[in-house]
């Protein structure tokens, strides 16, 4: 434009250089315009990502601009950074779960062993005095027998709770056959299961996330979502074993809430690598919990 200008410049008479100069003038800035935006359009993108970006929801990525230059470079650089925080995070919440789990299997044990066996042992010797005592304190004998075992069953409970013997012992399908039972005859709640026995194999901490965000699902369930009906599904699919989780309650408003239970489940979900998606229905009724995980084989 600066040689075309001074070309103009040499040959045109004088009266008409303003004329020339003004519209080279025009010209460029129009041009500086669009060439600019459109240079600085992927650092507009990398800033609304870097808005956006939320560490519960990894594989966020800026798409490359184009050719070689200082914006490619620094996209790039931004995804590589998302990259490393991805996959520090995921280690850290791996470890964080071990030692979690750990324990949780430790407190289960000696809730198991010491205090359960502690608690059926009074409650033998309670049966023991109600056999001997007269009608008078008899039955008062009988009454803190009966405490007693109802206490050892809620110490059962609560250690199952902290970790389920079923998946350590019997695996991830037989864990939540297990857990569905107990839940609907504790709650009342009608809860269907389809649980495919013929699973992919699975690294334990995906089994011990998918067994969780079904806990955790089916506990939101029975708090909130004021349900008749549940469904619980575990598939294989090309990208894995998919967990689903459904329900005719009320749904939620809008987008899910960030914390409690449904955090739980999507930090557990970024420790495996998983997609989780939680989702209500068309009508605003229902919701459905979807959890994606990757196989052993594929994840090598």
């Amino acid at each position: 434009m600066l040689a075309v200008v001074c070309l103009v410049l040499t040959v045109e008479p004088a009266n008409g250089r303003v004329l020339v100069l003004s519209a080279g003038l025009v010209a460029t800035l129009v041009i500086n315009v669009l060439l600019m935006r459109r240079a600085f359009a992927p650092l507009s993108k990398l800033t609304t990502l870097m808005a956006r970006v939320d560490p519960l929801r990894p594989g966020q990525r800026l798409e490359s601009p184009g050719p070689a230059s200082e914006v490619t470079l620094l996209a790039q650089s931004f995804n590589a950074m998302l990259d490393r925080l991805e996959t520090e995070r995921r280690d850290s919440a791996r470890r964080a779960s071990a030692a979690q789990e750990d324990e949780r299997r430790r407190l289960a044990g000696e809730l198991h062993d010491e205090i359960g066996q502690s608690l059926t042992a009074m409650a033998l010797q309670l049966n023991r005095l109600a056999e001997r005592s007269s009608d008078g304190t008899r039955a008062e004998a009988i009454d803190a027998r009966d405490s007693a075992l109802q206490l050892v069953d809620d110490v059962r409970s609560l250690a199952r709770q902290l970790r389920p013997e079923a998946l350590d012992e019997l695996g991830l399908v037989p864990a939540l056959t297990n857990l569905i039972e107990r839940l609907s005859a504790r709650t009342g709640l009608v809860i269907e299961r389809d649980l495919e026995r013929s699973l992919a194999p699975l690294a334990p901490d995906a089994e011990l996330v998918l067994y969780r965000v079904a806990q955790e699902s089916l506990t939101n369930v029975i708090r909130h979502a004021r349900a008749t009906h549940a469904e619980v599904t575990l598939k294989n699919d090309p990208e894995g074993v998919v967990l689903a989780v459904r329900d005719d309650g009320r749904g939620m408003d809008g987008e899910p809430a960030g914390n409690g239970g449904l955090r739980f489940m999507r930090e557990r979900a970024v420790m495996v690598g998983g997609d989780l998606r939680i989702t209500t229905g068309a009508s605003g009724r229902g919701t459905q919990v979807r959890l994606r995980v990757s196989s052993e084989q594929r994840s090598r």
